[in-house]
């Protein structure tokens, strides 16, 4: 079984979901072998890009209660905040100070708030700030909109890209597996329905990354099963731009009794992905949880891509992991580690 894999991968074939899941079995080098030749397969030159943009969380009341997050406060919390246009518009306006060029909006599902706040929020980053990429609204947001609005999956995203919307950022997939939904995020949106808003999303156009937060209470199949369900709609659709696995990071949250995933097991998962993924052309590393070191072997595991700069990242350092690196930080690192960097825009064209 595991020549007939290793010979899958060599002569480009799909792998089934059976021989994605025997990959778990195979040592961390060869896995890391197989997915670099992947990866060069896929991304010919020893280019490694990133983009610079900051993480704008507007509102951090949410009625999700994930117990994964250490970030959100409930309603009438007296830590709650929702950020007013003119102190998004102050954040925008540093980024663009620092070179920045695009900004992922993300908040918690705040039930305070209308959907013509969101809508307004669109039109007002566009009317001031025109050459900011807007990267917005993850499945999440955008069902619980569905819900405030009494609109469709499809009419409410027509309306912000209407508003101004570029672009969705991958977030709130977790693991696509509603076992593990039901146990560690009850009141968010299903798989199906993460699913269903990326396939909308790209059938208006739209394009979106991919995320996979793994290291909870996950199995290896559920790792694989995610991993299908997001290869069978890139089939359909050829929407997603990336990939992004990341770690659990359990410190201040309500699985706090978790032992958080080691560097062996991300390089494991990070090399997984890449290889059985044959139709998403770039994944991502993640420096934010594991430090540049990490993410400078994991180029060698199958990443092509760095991230971003996150010049303001608040949901991971709730959970007491904080690493902040500035552009030319990672551009040294990227270079460090023998590769070439070069800025990206959200849908992988170089700038530079």
């Amino acid at each position: 079984m595991k020549e007939k894999i290793i010979n899958k991968i060599l002569n480009n074939q799909r792998l089934s979901e059976k021989e994605g899941f025997k990959l778990f079995e195979f040592e961390l080098l060869e896995l890391g072998y197989l997915a670099r030749m992947v990866r060069f397969r896929m991304n010919l030159e020893k280019i490694v890009t990133y983009v610079v943009d900051r993480n704008i969380n507007y509102t951090n009341i949410c009625v999700s209660g994930c117990k994964f997050c250490a970030y959100y406060k409930s309603p009438g919390s007296p830590e709650g905040y929702v950020l007013s246009f003119e102190e998004v518009g102050k954040k925008i306006e540093e980024t663009i100070n620092l070179g920045g060029y695009q900004i992922l909006l993300q908040g918690g599902l705040n039930p305070e708030l209308p959907f013509s706040f969101y809508e307004n929020m669109l039109k007002f980053i566009k009317a001031n700030y025109p050459q900011v990429h807007i990267h917005a609204f993850s499945p999440p947001e955008i069902i619980h909109f569905t819900k405030i609005s009494g609109l469709s999956i499809r009419k409410v995203l027509e309306k912000l890209i209407e508003a101004g919307l570029d672009s969705i950022p991958g977030g709130g997939a977790e693991i696509l597996s509603d076992r593990v939904r039901k146990l560690i995020s009850p009141n968010k949106c299903n798989s199906e329905e993460w699913l269903k808003v990326m396939e909308e999303a790209h059938k208006l156009g739209l394009k979106t990354t991919a995320t996979m937060m793994f290291g909870h209470i996950e199995t290896d199949s559920e790792i694989i099963e995610h991993l299908s369900k997001i290869r069978n709609l890139q089939d359909k659709t050829g929407g997603f731009t990336a990939f992004i696995p990341w770690t659990f990071q359990p410190k201040n949250t309500r699985l706090n009794y978790l032992t958080k995933v080691n560097p062996y097991r991300y390089l494991k998962i990070l090399a997984i992905s890449r290889i059985f993924l044959d139709n998403i052309k770039n994944i991502q590393v993640s420096w934010v949880t594991q430090g540049p070191h990490i993410a400078q072997i994991a180029l060698e595991f199958g990443g092509n891509d760095f991230g971003s700069t996150m010049i303001e990242e608040n949901v991971v350092a709730a959970a007491g992991v904080v690493h902040r690196l500035k552009e030319q930080e990672i551009r040294y690192y990227i270079k460090s580690a023998g590769y070439i960097p070069k800025r990206r825009k959200m849908d992988y064209t170089l700038i530079e």
